[in-house]
């Protein structure tokens, strides 16, 4: 998970929000969008602001004018459209400064919405002008950055603005891409294969060198294979080639097998006598490849060969096709492994660009784990490369960070079946609408993981496992592994609950291999601490307290720590209709917060979030989120009732 404050940790009722989104659509010749994705994959974002009383102030850019404002370079169309997809209107802006803008931001009302026009109209947007950033930082009190596709831009709008304007967080689609991406490099599943395709090595150098560290296998197609083939003396006939990457091109086959990295390049090929559409073509080998055709496509052994490595993978990055497949004759190499793809089970991410223009055109991008927004800037991501438009954001816990993202978690325990579960999940999706601000995860039985997860797909809602055992694999009968559960598609798994260390006699040591399993492998993990009633009687809950976290969180460091949440939960309050007074919550939520400074450090300390798990209900959930140290809850009962759990959920600290 990135470190970086989001949208949900911010209040934005009252304010002015600058955020930048990309709406840098395709338009036709009569100026009419073409494709409007750009601006659907902002809404989530444009309206979590708008229904909680932000004022928004939309910036993008659209193109590339050359010598300033160029009507049909105009964000105009982009208003209307996102009025009709919002069903209210859009004040269109006339320039992105100046007083005739701030006359309109001036004017605008809780909920309103201000799309100014184009940022690239002023040259200094490109050279991150300081003066123009400054004259944008006075129409608004936030930023927000929703545009992932120009995160690695260091421009006025994506990163001179965010320095000006505290907190700078991210929005829900720029979280998602460095979520997703942060997570397949950081944590991958192996067999990771990565799929590299495109006219030129020198595209991808940066990325294969910073991959060779993490994958299993290497996949090269396109135009970029042919310098790779030349470089170990086979025939490429007039294919594309890179002359002076030859010799780099040989370097990073080298490397490739020093680590043990396999890479698989083209057998056979699909070459044309010239780069047309209509193209007379035919399929050949190294043996017969003719001197004077060019490969526009892999063959069908090839196809075959990375196919079958392709179904066996747990993960996929995929960046560039395997041949010119704007081409139809030249696109059944590509349109082979976007369906692939498709049918994979394990974790798919396209990495934007053609890749993504690819899936599109063969109708499967449904069935991505996910599709990047951004060419250049997840190009620029997989290479290794910090984003200027990321690294500008507010750091959670940092200055101006605000506070923790509230968590509800529910844990069903021992209840519902499948189909109960199922129906459960439909009650509390139809509940919980416009509950973005808080993070709400859910912890069915093993036996309905499945078809819960299946239940929550295009929902916020996420999904945890109630317990793991720390192993990878084995013979342990009837445990499951952090592996497992991450294909189960958990973001969170439980661990210490207290019935598990009161009836199966778990110890802090065993619990501590539990929560470094998970986090290695890239869960997130919801450690469970707590007292008896005879400890807290006794006067010893902070002795049994400290011991808990020390030992069942050595070893982790404060890079880990920031995927694990404290759930504190008095053994004394479980099931026996008492519970902790709020002074008594936060006592303990305060004392756990200085054993984690003392341990981690006062920066990780006041990022990680502690939630209270003693019977929560509605009726003391607003009391309990009143508390400085209180970040959530860790709800047993209610949260088996949609309407009690969906309360809970709507907390209201007093």
């Amino acid at each position: 998970m990135i470190n970086k404050l989001s949208i949900k940790d911010i209040d934005v009722r009252g304010k002015r929000i600058f955020c930048r989104v990309d709406f840098n659509v395709p338009l036709d010749a009569a100026g009419n969008i073409v494709d409007d994705t750009r601006i659907t994959a902002a809404l989530p974002t444009i309206r979590h602001i708008v229904e909680n009383g932000g004022r928004l102030i939309l910036a993008s850019h659209l193109g590339r004018p050359k010598d300033g404002p160029d009507p049909k370079y105009s964000l105009k169309p982009t208003a209307v459209c996102l009025a009709a997809h919002l069903g209210r209107p859009v004040i269109m802006a006339p320039d992105c400064v100046g007083p005739a803008v701030e006359q309109l931001v001036a004017g605008l009302h809780d909920g309103d919405v201000l799309l100014l026009e184009n940022v690239r109209f002023h040259q200094g947007e490109t050279k991150n002008d300081p003066a123009l950033a400054a004259q944008m930082a006075r129409l608004a009190d936030l930023y927000v950055n929703d545009a992932f596709g120009t995160a690695h831009r260091a421009h006025a709008s994506t990163e001179g603005v965010a320095r000006l304007l505290r907190p700078a967080v991210a929005g829900f689609l720029l979280q998602k891409e460095l979520l997703y991406l942060g997570q397949a490099l950081a944590y991958p599943d192996h067999p990771f294969v990565a799929v590299l395709g495109g006219a030129k090595v020198s595209d991808k150098i940066a990325v294969i060198e910073n991959l060779l560290d993490k994958v299993d296998t290497l996949i090269i197609g396109g135009g970029m294979a042919y310098t790779f083939l030349k470089a170990e003396g086979r025939p490429v006939g007039r294919s594309l080639v890179e002359e002076d990457r030859i010799e780099l091109a040989a370097a990073l086959l080298a490397k490739a097998e020093s680590r043990g990295v396999r890479v698989l390049l083209p057998k056979d090929h699909v070459v044309a006598r010239e780069f047309k559409a209509d193209a007379e073509h035919k399929v050949c080998g190294d043996e017969d490849f003719p001197a004077d055709w060019m490969a526009l496509d892999i063959g069908p052994e090839t196809c075959s060969a990375y196919n079958r490595v392709l179904r066996d993978a747990r993960m996929v990055i995929w960046n560039g096709p395997m041949g010119v497949f704007e081409f139809d004759a030249f696109a059944t190499g590509t349109m082979a492994v976007a369906r692939t793809l498709a049918e994979s089970k394990g974790r798919t991410i396209i990495g934007g660009g053609d890749s993504v223009a690819a899936v599109k055109k063969a109708g499967v991008e449904g069935k991505m784990t996910h599709i990047s927004t951004g060419g250049g800037a997840s190009l620029e991501f997989l290479e290794g490369k910090e984003l200027p438009g990321v690294a500008v954001l507010t750091d959670k816990g940092g200055p101006g960070s605000g506070q923790r993202t509230p968590m509800i978690a529910g844990n069903w325990k021992l209840h519902k079946t499948r189909a109960e579960a199922r129906a459960l999940v439909d009650e509390l999706k139809a509940q919980l609408t416009g509950s973005d601000s808080v993070e709400v995860v859910i912890a069915p039985p093993f036996t309905a993981l499945d078809a819960v997860a299946a239940q929550l797909a295009g929902s916020a809602i996420l999904l945890a496992a109630q317990n793991c055992y720390p192993e990878a694999a084995g013979a342990y009968t009837g445990e499951v592994s952090p592996a497992l559960l991450k294909d189960a598609g958990c973001a969170y798994v439980i661990v210490g609950h207290s019935e598990r260390r009161q009836l199966f006699g778990e110890s802090d040591e065993f619990i501590n291999r539990k929560v470094q399993a998970l986090l290695q492998a890239g869960l997130g993990c919801i450690f469970c601490i707590g007292e008896t009633l005879e400890e807290r009687e006794s006067n010893r809950f902070l002795e049994v307290l400290r011991r808990q976290v020390r030992v069942g969180l050595q070893g982790l460091t404060a890079e880990l720590l920031a995927s694990l949440v404290v759930a504190y939960e008095p053994v004394w309050a479980i099931g026996t209709g008492r519970t902790a007074s709020d002074a008594q919550a936060q006592e303990a939520h305060a004392f756990v917060r200085s054993l984690l400074q003392e341990q981690f450090g006062a920066e990780s300390a006041a990022a990680t979030r502690i939630l209270y798990g003693g019977s929560v209900k509605p009726t003391n959930i607003d009391g309990l989120m009143a508390q400085p140290d209180v970040d959530g809850a860790l709800v047993g009962g209610a949260s088996l009732n949609a309407g009690e759990f969906a309360r809970i959920v709507r907390f209201q600290a007093v």
